[in-house]
């Protein structure tokens, strides 16, 4: 099963929106994570997220990674897109359970925390990648989101993020939209997006309905003619390999793999899938002469 995401942009230019059906990719993060139904909320929203940054990069190859920490009981969230619809991600700790907030909705915010920071790092292929830092809002993430694109990159954005999540944890609906105002937007444009946002219902209620992510976008903003640009299909999907596995083992230096050389095997889980990989002792010490 696989997601969709549209980029559109308004005949007069003025402003882009782009919406994202992500129900299959959260619940495959849920299920692979065996997350709880806080953190399938969470990891869902910043998997969006991601999928929207990543859908605004231009080339092959280049890729975007989210991290937010605010002190929570999550500890570190996390999720990497790439420009080609491909995501992943995870929760430090996955099992947290939290009654719901004083709206009897899942208390993302308090989970996640709000003493901490959010972290975009973009890495475009060449160079140094660059990395923006904005301090959490709300921990609820979409908040989170829009304060980052005010601050780190002068964009005024409005952002829509949403995870229902059943009582057996699956995740009927899933996913989110993002307004941006181009250069030159006016006063009259702000007020008109903020008149259309104010009386728009959420967006897990729309994706409830049924509405596909064009339907959203103009659901959204009545009040602008859109042209669609593209749509992408978004996936859960994790890059790792026994290579890169190897390559992170190497940069832990020579004394962890020392240490890590004396014992018989060695099993590395990767962070954002099932995939274990075994190194024996005599592969980490085939490591560490690279190392050296």
């Amino acid at each position: 099963m696989l997601g969709n995401l549209i980029r559109c942009i308004s005949t007069d230019a003025a402003l882009t929106v782009m919406a994202a059906d992500t129900t299959a990719v959260v619940d495959e993060a849920r299920r692979i994570h065996g997350a709880s139904a806080v953190i399938t909320a969470a990891l869902g929203r910043l998997l969006t997220a991601a999928c929207f940054m990543g859908a605004s990069l231009k080339g092959a190859g280049q890729s975007v990674t989210l991290r937010v920490n605010g002190g929570g009981p999550a500890g570190s969230v996390i999720a990497v897109a790439d420009s080609e619809g491909g995501v992943k991600g995870y929760a430090a700790n996955p099992a947290v359970e939290l009654p719901l907030n004083a709206k009897g909705k899942l208390a993302v915010g308090g989970a996640v925390g709000t003493q901490g920071l959010l972290t975009v790092m973009k890495d475009l292929g060449a160079g140094e990648p660059y990395i923006g830092q904005v301090k959490l809002v709300s921990g609820e993430i979409a908040e989170d989101v829009t304060a980052y694109y005010a601050e780190s990159e002068q964009t005024p954005t409005v952002c829509a993020l949403g995870v229902l999540v059943n009582k057996d944890l699956t995740v009927p609906a899933a996913g989110g939209y993002l307004i941006q105002l181009l250069p030159g937007a006016g006063e009259a444009v702000i007020g008109a997006v903020e008149r259309c946002v104010e009386r728009v219902e959420p967006v897990t209620t729309m994706l409830a309905k049924g509405l596909t992510p064009w339907e959203i976008c103009k659901t959204v903003l009545p009040d602008f003619k859109l042209e669609l640009l593209d749509s992408t299909a978004a996936a859960y999907k994790c890059s790792c390999s026994r290579d890169r596995v190897a390559g992170a083992l190497v940069s832990l230096g020579a004394e962890e793999l020392t240490s890590m050389s004396k014992e018989k095997q060695s099993e590395i889980t990767c962070h954002f899938c099932p995939k274990r990989y075994t190194f024996t002792g005599e592969d980490i010490r085939e490591l560490l002469e690279k190392a050296r």
